[in-house]
């Protein structure tokens, strides 16, 4: 009797085993030197403006014409294997040219970096690129990563933060 509710219970167990969820990683973990990666922009903009009010500033929210500008610069940045806020145009022209109404706006960019974490860091860790994040009035935000996977960086970042609020 005893045999078998052991048994009985190792079979239970052992079925429950099955059922257990797998933990997923952060999307900020996400590696983006994986060819069909992509970017989770909206923990991009929970984690700057998590940074930004954890210095006294008020937060950001994604705007979907900066992420597109902020897109064509990473691809730029790729397309030219090359770091570069003017690869195509300073920041003031590109956001003209986008017909982007900015009254203040900041550019950081990198590459090399994997994740959307270490891009962060290193940001963070960059003293005129911690000064553009926690810039004092810019509202919105654009980011982007492109991979290219011929290149030296393999991942090229752009993040503009801006505002179209009156100065």
């Amino acid at each position: 009797m005893r045999a078998a509710a052991a048994i009985l219970i190792t079979l239970l167990l052992a079925g429950c085993a099955g059922n257990e969820t797998p933990v997923q990683q952060p999307s900020m973990y996400t590696d983006m030197a994986v060819p069909g990666s992509k970017l989770d922009v909206q923990a991009a903009a929970v984690m700057i403006s998590q940074y930004r009010q954890n210095n006294g500033l008020g937060t950001v929210v994604i705007d979907p014409d900066l992420t597109r500008l902020a897109e064509s610069q990473s691809n730029a940045m790729a397309a030219a294997n090359k770091m570069d806020h003017d690869v195509r145009a300073p920041l003031a022209r590109r956001l003209a040219a986008g017909g982007y109404p900015a009254t203040v706006a900041v550019e950081n960019i990198s590459a090399g970096y994997h994740t959307l974490a270490e891009a962060f860091s290193g940001w963070r860790d960059s003293p005129p690129h911690r000064a553009n994040m926690l810039k004092n009035g810019v509202t919105k935000l654009g980011i982007a990563a492109s991979y290219a996977p011929g290149t030296k960086y393999k991942v090229f970042w752009t993040m503009i933060l801006a505002s179209t609020e009156p100065r």
